[in-house]
């Protein structure tokens, strides 16, 4: 069936053989890149950020080796809104949020897709890396750049409209084709950093927003063994740049265990300290093949990016889910996703509140 297609285009190679696909299986494609800086830079530093100026005009010139019709959306003002002042705040929380995931889920599949489906396109079409079969969300075939995480906040609706036609290929095989339809993106490297601090220095980012507020650094006894500029810098499991005034009495590394933003307290530890059992999480989205399980489901969740999969059982409480771990985890931290699969098929995914 010959659907109306809007392919989001970044100015990468992944989206611009994305869209050359949707185009070749004989949709009616467009090309559109989103523009979600006010002030974009010229040129990206290696694969530091993204939407630079440089990237949309790598998009452009994608759409014309493929023939297609394309257009720059700005989405500065939501983008801002959504994703970055989101992320400030959440750091300013206590938490560890997930941009990437935050603007699938605010920008490409409800802004950009609200948009879409207004202007009378059928589907959104992306360069992420994950399998969708009669909207079952799974896992790419490349377990090194699988998004399907990312991707598991999505609704049963939005993935109904959307499209990823890199579902079955690894990032060698979408370079490889990219050089062959000659497409000048195929070499480009990937952005591995948050695109709005091209910089990489997160902290630094958010230091600018919030401001210094000193506080203490305290072990799990209570003593103190340090001080900081800023809770919002750190994230649970941190090990490098604490900054401790004298090591732990066994000489160990010490690890950021919690973080306290009322009372601006950073507590540090043992990794065995980290370890946890049970999670407690949010804001559930149910958008596999299953429904949402209110008796304890078997299965595996994924709780932050790259990460682990753990075995567990999932139960659903009201609007709280419930994980029980079959095995300890470790470095798991507020406002990340856990995300849960069977096999490799995605059932949903939650927000993390605790773990314990």
């Amino acid at each position: 069936m010959r659907l109306r297609v809007l392919a989001a285009m970044s100015g990468g190679v992944d989206s611009a053989v994305a869209a050359a696909r949707a185009a070749e299986a004989g949709h009616d494609v467009t090309g559109v890149h989103l523009a979600l800086s006010a002030n974009p830079q010229s040129h990206r530093t290696g694969a530091r950020g993204c939407c630079t100026i440089e990237d949309s005009r790598d998009a452009r010139r994608a759409a014309d080796v493929i023939g297609i019709p394309f257009y720059i959306w700005d989405m500065a003002e939501r983008f801002q809104r959504d994703v970055v002042e989101d992320f400030v705040s959440e750091y300013a929380a206590g938490r560890t949020p997930n941009p990437c995931l935050r603007c699938n889920e605010k920008i490409k599949f409800e802004a950009v897709l609200d948009r879409a489906l207004a202007l009378g396109f059928d589907a959104v079409a992306t360069g992420h890396h994950a399998r969708l079969v009669d909207g079952v969300l799974s896992r790419s075939p490349d377990e090194g750049k699988d998004q399907s995480y990312v991707l598991g906040v999505l609704t049963r609706e939005q993935l109904g409209h959307a499209m990823f036609p890199l579902g079955d290929s690894t990032k060698a095989q979408v370079r490889q084709e990219a050089a062959r339809r000659g497409l000048m993106v195929a070499d480009k490297p990937d952005s591995h950093d948050i695109c709005f601090i091209a910089d990489g220095d997160t902290r630094g980012f958010l230091e600018r927003r919030l401001g210094t507020a000193p506080g203490p650094i305290v072990d799990a006894s209570g003593e103190v063994v340090g001080s900081h500029e800023g809770a919002y810098g750190f994230t649970v499991g941190q090990r490098k740049g604490l900054h401790i005034d004298r090591p732990a009495p066994d000489g160990r590394p010490r690890y950021v265990l919690s973080i306290e933003p009322v009372s601006n307290t950073v507590t540090v530890g043992p990794r065995s300290a980290l370890e946890v059992t049970t999670v407690e999480a949010v804001r559930p989205v149910w958008n596999g093949p299953v429904a949402a399980p209110y008796e304890p489901l078997a299965c595996m969740v994924q709780l932050r990016a790259h990460g682990e999969v753990y075995g567990c059982r999932v139960q659903v409480s009201g609007e709280q889910v419930h994980v029980a771990l079959d095995s300890p985890a470790t470095g798991v931290a507020a406002g990340q996703a856990a995300v849960f699969y069977l096999e490799d098929t995605v059932i949903g995914s939650a927000t993390i509140a605790r773990a314990a």
